[in-house]
């Protein structure tokens, strides 16, 4: 071995190297970051609906993530933007647990029911504050975050229109209209309002509202 050879360092001594290694400075991992950005949504949601969203503070925020004011600003530009993204997030959690129910595959009545049920499960499931805040801080966002927002409604619709309308061919529901829809609706996003856990089950519920909805009882 040449004289100007450094001396080969001890196994041990290059683990305790290791262990004492300061850690790297910046911005999280990526998946750190997602589950951050995730927890920042979900009591972002829990304040906008409890407090209001002009009442909550990007300090509120922090303090319920249990983060400094500052990390908040990885993850979210303003205020308005992590409002935009918990609307978002009610919206694709609402159209992916629609999209599974294969309303097609069900006779009509049973379709319409299941939409029901996960319409008032997304309204009323505890903490399950994301759809609550979008019927109640609509007004408060930006126009461009409606029209992302809006999109994501129109899908959700759509898959209820399909079932209406094969609840008309049926004679189940006879003459719906537009105005049918917007009062649905809003007699089901209403029930965040009143409905209390252990007055009825969901599925319950969502069977009394079906009757209410269609005047007809489900046949034999």
């Amino acid at each position: 071995m040449s004289s100007k050879s450094p001396p080969p360092v001890p196994p041990e001594t290059t683990d305790a190297a290791q262990e004492v290694a300061p850690r790297r400075r910046g911005r999280p991992a990526k998946s750190e970051q997602d589950s951050l950005r995730g927890e920042l949504i979900r009591k972002s949601a829990h304040l906008f609906r409890t407090q209001g969203y002009d009442n909550t503070t990007v300090r509120d925020i922090a303090a319920a993530a249990g983060i400094h004011s500052g990390s908040w600003f990885y993850h979210f530009k303003s205020k308005q933007e992590i409002l935009a993204a918990v609307m978002e997030h009610g919206m694709n959690e609402s159209l992916a647990r629609i999209e599974e129910i294969a309303p097609q595959t069900l006779p009509p009545r049973q379709a319409f029911q299941r939409l029901v049920e996960v319409h008032l499960h997304n309204v009323l499931a505890p903490n399950h504050d994301f759809i609550p805040v979008l019927l109640y801080e609509w007004r408060s966002l930006d126009q461009p975050s409606r029209e992302r927002i809006i999109k994501l409604k129109d899908r959700y619709e759509a898959v209820w229109d399909e079932v209406i309308q094969r609840l008309h061919a049926s004679g189940e529901w006879s003459m719906p209209t537009r105005f049918d829809r917007l009062l649905m609706f809003g007699a089901l996003s209403w029930t965040a309002q009143w409905y209390k856990p252990g007055r009825a089950s969901l599925e319950d519920l969502a069977a009394q509202a079906v009757q209410f909805i269609l005047r007809t009882p489900a046949k034999p």
